[in-house]
């Protein structure tokens, strides 16, 4: 596995070797003994699946709060998004700056999202599946999220025609000077 510091600390993109023969192909998408070699340790403790139908469905910026902030470990398993990791931590040298990278099924990366970061993604084709590990249980009294478009974040979507798909609970969420970050 090649495991690659983003831009902002904390933020990985993990590169999961895959072997391929004429039936297709085989990776281990997860494994705490080789991550471990990289002194890597996280607990995860629960897993999501979303599917979008639309190119262009948005989901995020969301976080959980602490006490039940959560580590994410994002992988696309069929279709492609852009994965967005923003900085929300108080104090942070790049508070509110974000990185991304392009996941997919045929690259078979992965984004690792620390406490301390709103996430988001745009889906790149109808029918994507995501997949996500998290260090800690949903607690719906620890939700919290950031206007898609905040003028703060300044991510440069490249929207389809007829996007941005949104949940109506997204297309209300406060921008990022609307909220005081939960994280110190």
């Amino acid at each position: 596995m090649k495991i690659t510091e983003l831009d902002i600390p904390g933020v990985k993109l993990l590169s999961p070797r895959r072997f391929s023969d004429d039936r297709g192909w085989f990776s281990e998408s997860y494994n705490q003994k080789t991550l471990a070699q990289f002194d890597i340790h996280w607990q995860f403790v629960q897993d999501n699946h979303s599917y979008s139908k639309h190119a262009g469905t948005i989901r995020g910026f969301h976080f959980q709060a602490p006490p039940h902030a959560q580590d994410k470990l994002v992988r696309c398993v069929r279709g492609s998004i852009v994965d967005i990791a923003v900085d929300l931590r108080a104090g942070s040298p790049t508070y509110a700056k974000w990185v991304a990278a392009e996941l997919s099924a045929e690259n078979g990366e992965q984004l690792f999202v620390p406490v301390g970061f709103a996430h988001a993604f745009i889906t790149l084709q109808p029918d994507t599946e995501v997949l996500y590990k998290v260090t800690s249980f949903y607690a719906p009294e620890s939700d919290g999220g950031v206007r898609w478009d905040d003028p703060t974040i300044g991510f440069p979507w490249k929207l389809p025609p007829g996007a941005p798909h949104l949940s109506a609970k997204d297309a209300k969420l406060p921008r990022l000077q609307d909220i005081e970050t939960p994280f110190r």
